[in-house]
């Protein structure tokens, strides 16, 4: 398929890209699953409580059993008493969901696919900034008319990344750093065309 490219080549040219990983049909239940998985894996799971054995303290009978007129309790720790245990104490444990390899880049070429055809994801031959000035960065995306943006390079680019921090709406990364969370949190991603071919070779 043939995408057009906005910005360092003649007017209206196009590239061509490969169908395998910016042709395929949306797999919504596939997207789903694993975007689920990827937000439940940044989980910590370190949530701890203290059940009622725990709990410090506790280890005399409050009063005797009979003749007081008040409750047979047992332990001052109960946890029916201020101060007591949880009766269902929440503990550590990991929210990971298994994804392997071939389910995750389906999803991601899935993803491509769908902001390919919907006209949402903008190419441009190269993407270089003179200095590391957010203002540069601002013209640029306005003389493109994006503002909320993925900007999708092939490598790590310091002036790039330092113009684009205090950016609202504009986040780069790299093809190695890509995640199904930020292709779907933007409206629009701009890729370079060294990006798309870093990503038909990963994807392949």
């Amino acid at each position: 398929m043939k995408l057009k490219l906005v910005n360092g080549g003649p007017k209206g040219s196009e590239i061509d890209v490969s169908d395998a990983t910016f042709g395929r049909e949306f797999n919504q239940p596939l997207v789903h699953q694993v975007l689920t998985a990827y937000a439940a894996a940044g989980r910590s799971g370190t949530k701890a409580q203290l059940t009622k054995s725990e709990v410090r303290g506790g280890g005399k009978k409050p009063w005797r059993q009979k003749g007081t007129g008040q409750a047979r309790a047992g332990s001052i720790r109960s946890p029916i008493w201020v101060g007591g245990g949880r009766a269902f104490a929440a503990k550590p444990r990991s929210f990971a969901q298994k994804v392997n390899r071939k389910m995750y880049r389906g999803a991601i070429r899935s993803m491509l696919s769908e902001l390919a055809r919907q006209e949402r994801l903008v190419v441009t031959a190269t993407l270089e900034l003179e200095a590391p000035k957010t203002k540069m960065l601002v013209g640029l995306l306005a003389g493109l008319g994006l503002d909320n943006v993925l900007i999708l390079i092939e490598a790590y680019d310091e002036k790039l990344h330092l113009a684009a921090r205090n950016l609202v709406g504009v986040d780069v990364q790299t093809v190695a750093s890509l995640n199904p969370v930020s292709l779907a949190r933007y409206p629009k991603v701009l890729a370079t065309v060294g990006a798309l071919r870093m990503l038909e070779e990963k994807l392949a």
